[in-house]
């Protein structure tokens, strides 16, 4: 009895095993999650996506978002205004303008979604 518990074991974990990554794509096929989509996936995209502009304004959207998050989870002010990416943006010239008022519209917006969820 032993013996075959040694050898029938390790053949059933390799079995168990061998099957998961087919189990996975095709739960993962493109095809079905494009046809799936729920209406929360498209509402999740659509309050963290970036509008339209300059690459520095989306990335002071995103920067927003972030640091909305990071001001919430450390109870520290949430204003826009005080953040250290609002006070010190990471780009130059006249495209500070452009960042701060999508880092402000994406605070605003993660604000919003946190206020709602």
């Amino acid at each position: 009895m032993s013996k075959l518990t040694r050898i029938a074991t390790p053949l059933i974990a390799v079995a168990i095993m061998s099957s998961v990554p087919f189990m996975t794509l095709a739960q993962n096929s493109p095809a079905g999650n494009a046809t799936q989509k729920s209406a929360t996936q498209t509402a999740t995209e659509e309050w963290n996506t970036p509008p339209a502009g300059t690459e520095q304004a989306q990335q002071g959207f995103r920067d927003g978002i972030e640091s909305a998050m990071l001001d919430t989870l450390t109870k520290r002010k949430v204003i826009a205004t005080t953040s250290f990416r609002y006070l010190h943006p990471p780009v130059k010239g006249s495209a500070q303008f452009a960042y701060r008022t999508a880092f402000e519209a994406g605070y605003a917006a993660q604000l919003k979604h946190a206020a709602t969820t």
